[in-house]
């Protein structure tokens, strides 16, 4: 009888994984879409704030500066939600001196549009430049909002949406805004 000499089966190498170079791709989006917000905008508060924090917001433009666009689905980090609230570096900030009409669960269409119109506005003042928050009277809303009054060159940017009819003062009562 004959001696076979084995057979020798080599392997075919595996193809190289694509994995890690579709989550390098996603780290460096997510890192380059945030780097903004993640380095820049916070200044010293003035010295005639105590205890105030002075941002400095601009337009897109200007990648050193924050920009707050209108928050979207997913998570939020810093955008505007609606005419009195926003998220600020991953804080949910409430405007203390103001109340606008509702964009997530208004009670009529002409709330909705009104809302909406607030929330634009707030955007155009956060990002028209620097701004401070300075502390409310209390820390925290019921909804674990941060309080602030948001002012610029000591005047509330509040007043403006309340002498455009997209706000009243808070502690005045809700408005019927349908």
């Amino acid at each position: 009888m004959a001696r076979q000499s084995p057979t020798l089966v080599f392997a075919q190498p595996a193809a190289p994984s694509r994995r890690p170079v579709v989550l390098a791709i996603a780290l460096a989006a997510l890192v380059g879409w945030n780097a903004p917000d993640w380095l820049a905008g916070w200044t010293k508060p003035t010295a005639d704030m105590p205890g105030a924090l002075a941002i400095s917001a601009s337009a897109p433009a200007d990648a050193s500066q924050i920009y707050f666009p209108i928050c979207g689905g997913g998570q939020r980090y810093t955008c505007v939600v609606d005419g009195d609230t926003f998220w600020l570096r991953g804080e949910k900030i409430r405007v203390s001196d103001i109340d606008t009409p509702e964009v997530s669960s208004p009670r009529c269409p002409a709330e909705l549009a009104l809302g909406r119109r607030a929330t634009n506005r707030m955007q155009q003042l956060l990002n028209a430049g620097p701004f401070v928050l300075e502390p409310a009277d209390r820390a925290e809303d019921r909804y674990g909002r941060k309080l602030f009054r948001v002012t610029r060159a000591g005047e509330s940017l509040g007043s403006a949406l309340v002498g455009e009819g997209l706000a009243v003062w808070f502690g005045n009562g809700r408005p019927d805004w349908c």
